[in-house]
């Protein structure tokens, strides 16, 4: 009952209030999962829900995307998004290099864990700092941003505060931001999820998703249905800023216990 209730709340709480930055539902989903799945494993659940999430999404505001920034960035990280899925499934190959326990609750350190962490702080500085918060990049670049976004998502979920910051550049309207968030985010969930699908449900090798999980899978993706239909009804008045701090702190909250082995 904690578990549903965890990511119940967790998949409510952040679809609602990121529904106009474009990011922070997997980021922020993914540590949940992982208190009861394996670190793979939670990111491709995390996939799951925030791909079913994004299909409500596109339906809501998807015909407002550009079409321009959609092909030129949306294209190419789909495609990155595949290497970064198979990446994660290698990573996950690697057997812990640390145990320990605090109390009776075991933890573990793996290099997975520590590669998520440092993606984690690293996107939570971007977040944090002034300097990197505002840091736009040139509309030129769209195709090597989709490239470096589409990796990371698949990875590791952590995608949407860097495609942030480029599509921030294009001077868009806030329909089109959020809808052009999210079809790309979209492309790549289809990328990243078929991955996942082959590696973590197919392969014998890994700890895939299992049919006790799926019904928690369910209750994060039925959640973050409410939680997109609040944020479009109710929370267009909370500002990017507060989106943007409360991401961040989390982040770096998160980086330390998924790095120390906590999650």
């Amino acid at each position: 009952m904690i578990a549903y209730f965890s990511v119940a709340l967790a998949a409510l709480f952040v679809s609602c209030l990121t529904f106009y930055s474009g990011f922070g539902l997997g980021t922020m989903l993914m540590p949940v999962f992982a208190l009861f799945f394996p670190v793979q494993s939670a990111v491709a659940a995390t996939a799951m829900v925030h791909g079913a999430n994004n299909i409500l999404k596109v339906f809501v505001v998807g015909k407002h995307a550009d079409r321009g920034v959609v092909l030129r960035f949306g294209l190419p990280a789909m495609l990155a998004a595949f290497a970064g899925a198979a990446a994660l499934g290698y990573a996950a190959r690697f057997a812990p290099v640390a145990t320990y326990t605090v109390g009776s609750f075991p933890a573990s350190i793996t290099p997975l864990k520590l590669l998520i962490a440092g993606l984690m702080v690293i996107f939570a500085m971007f977040e944090l700092v002034p300097k990197l918060s505002s840091l736009r990049i040139d509309r030129k670049y769209l195709v090597l941003g989709g490239l470096l976004s589409g990796f990371f998502g698949g990875f590791s979920g952590n995608q949407g505060a860097l495609r942030a910051t480029f599509l921030t550049k294009m001077d868009l309207s806030t329909e089109a931001f959020v809808g052009s968030n999210a079809m790309i985010a979209f492309m790549v969930d289809v990328a990243r999820i078929t991955v996942y699908g082959m590696v973590f449900w197919l392969s014998p090798e890994t700890a895939g998703l299992t049919a006790g999980q799926a019904p928690l899978i369910v209750t994060g993706g039925i959640a973050a249905f409410a939680g997109t239909l609040l944020g479009k009804q109710f929370l267009h008045k909370i500002t990017m800023n507060y989106v943007k701090n409360l991401t961040g702190a989390l982040l770096l909250l998160i980086a330390v216990l998924l790095g120390a082995g906590l999650v």
